[in-house]
């Protein structure tokens, strides 16, 4: 596999070496030994998660707080996606700043998000099946969001706002400013 890390520190996107011929393909998506080696830490992913959406549909930006903050193993089953990985890191020099990686079932990407980064997608293909790997359990009261649209960080969803689609509670999120970090 191929690992190169962001402009964000501890932000990884990782290239898994794919073994293709007239059959189809094969490649390991996950070596937790290999995985550690190369993001240079121990994390122990407890719990999965699997979304499908339609194109245009964002969702975004999430993370939890605290004990219950969440570093995640991202991935594109079918389709193709925008996923952007913000730092909310108040002591990081890179606070307020994103990376945003295309992932697709073709090209197999992933992006590794540590502890302590806004997370968010957006479909760009027909639909999108997402799957994750998460080092903590989900809790409620743990959660947290920015706004997608913050002019602050300022990301390119890269689809014409009016095309976008976001749940009523992604459209209530405050800004970095205003966010309980």
């Amino acid at each position: 596999m191929n690992v190169t890390e962001t402009k964000l520190k501890g932000c990884f996107i990782i290239e898994p070496r794919v073994f293709q011929d007239d059959r189809g393909y094969f490649f390991e998506s996950f070596n937790e030994k290999q995985f550690n080696e190369a993001v240079g830490a121990e994390v122990n992913f407890v719990q999965d998660n699997q979304s499908f959406s339609s194109k245009g549909v964002v969702r975004a930006l999430h993370y939890q707080v605290g004990e219950h903050a969440q570093a995640k193993l991202v991935r594109v089953l079918q389709g193709k996606v925008l996923d952007v990985a913000v730092d909310i890191r108040k002591e990081s020099e890179t606070f307020g700043q994103y990376v945003a990686v295309e992932l697709s079932a073709e090209n197999k990407k992933q992006l590794f998000i540590p502890r302590g980064f806004a997370h968010g997608f957006v479909a760009l293909s027909e639909t999108a099946e997402f799957f994750y790997k998460c080092d903590n359990f989900y809790n409620k009261e743990a959660e947290g969001g920015i706004i997608y649209n913050d002019p602050t960080i300022n990301i390119d969803w890269m689809l014409a706002k009016d095309t976008l689609l976001l749940s009523p509670k992604d459209i209530e999120l405050p800004t970095l400013e205003n966010a309980i970090l």
